[in-house]
């Protein structure tokens, strides 16, 4: 029986290559390291491997969110597990928070749902946001070009909610029933029940519920003062007691329209410029 344990230089603030002697440490049996990136087609790479070798994806939420792309065509035998070195790692603290070693992943990276945006279609682990955590992930990358210091989202986001991030207004149709908001701030779609580095944003989300469904969370109608103060309840998933401000609907096909270009993202990854996004619980 042979690990292969698939890493990604880059992830954990670029020490992810690190992580292969920390997967040593807690298998038993021969271990081969590859670099996840290098891989170009996931289909001919599972097809060579023996029914008893297991693959260790080492990483955090965007490297895992590339391979849940990669092989949304391929037929995997294999156990897959997950050993999280991320800077954020919301879908292991979501599936299994105690854990401090190899999650099995195999269950969780079936049966994806799909965002559709500008053309584009993606499957997502966690969620993907519109709003200010859009507009947060495309300062920061306008910051990373400039400079290697570590983005300060916190930072971003303060100031995006008290002076540069203008809300929009958002027609939003869940399962064919649609409702009209003004003043949107957030309006993510999740298939777990954090995204953004430990934001508890979708508290009773089941990313295995039978039959599948996604949330769509709404945050709207609040100033800016207001919405900085209460910001720090996403958290801990206590922002859902603002009835008044948060909305959350719960179905298999969404569509989010603002009325003005904002970014959107997927697992860090900026979409510029977007109106209209859709999501579908199945692919």
């Amino acid at each position: 029986m042979m690990y292969y344990v698939l890493y990604n230089p880059l992830s954990g603030n670029k020490q992810g290559a690190g992580s292969v002697e920390k997967v040593k440490a807690l298998v038993e049996g021969e271990v081969k390291a590859l670099d996840v990136r290098e891989i170009v087609d996931f289909k001919t790479f599972f097809a060579t491997l023996e029914a008893e070798d297991k693959v260790v994806l080492c990483g955090g939420d965007g490297t895992l969110n590339h391979f849940v792309n990669d092989i949304a065509d391929v037929e995997i035998k294999n156990e897959v597990y997950l050993f999280a070195n991320g800077s954020g790692n919301d879908f292991k603290n979501d599936v299994a928070p105690e854990e401090t070693g190899l999650v099995k992943i195999n269950q969780y990276i079936q049966n994806l749902p799909v965002v559709e945006v500008k053309g584009m279609k993606r499957r997502f682990i966690n969620g993907i946001g519109y709003g200010i955590d859009g507009y947060c992930c495309e300062v920061g990358d306008e910051e990373a070009k400039k400079s290697d210091k570590p983005v300060n989202y916190a930072g971003i986001a303060v100031k995006g909610l008290l002076f540069h991030f203008k809300p929009a207004n958002a027609v939003v149709t869940v399962d064919g029933e649609t409702h009209e908001f003004k003043h949107v701030w957030l309006a993510p779609s999740m298939n777990g029940r954090y995204y953004g580095g430990g934001m508890k944003v979708a508290p009773d989300q089941d990313r295995l519920a039978d039959p599948k469904t996604l949330s769509l969370v709404i945050w709207n109608g609040t100033g800016k003062l207001t919405t900085l103060l209460r910001f720090k309840s996403i958290f801990s998933g206590e922002h859902v007691k603002y009835t008044k401000m948060i909305h959350i609907f719960t179905g298999k096909d969404i569509t989010v329209k603002f009325d003005r270009p904002t970014a959107l993202q997927i697992h860090g990854e900026t979409v510029s410029g977007v109106t209209e996004y859709t999501v579908h619980a199945n692919a």
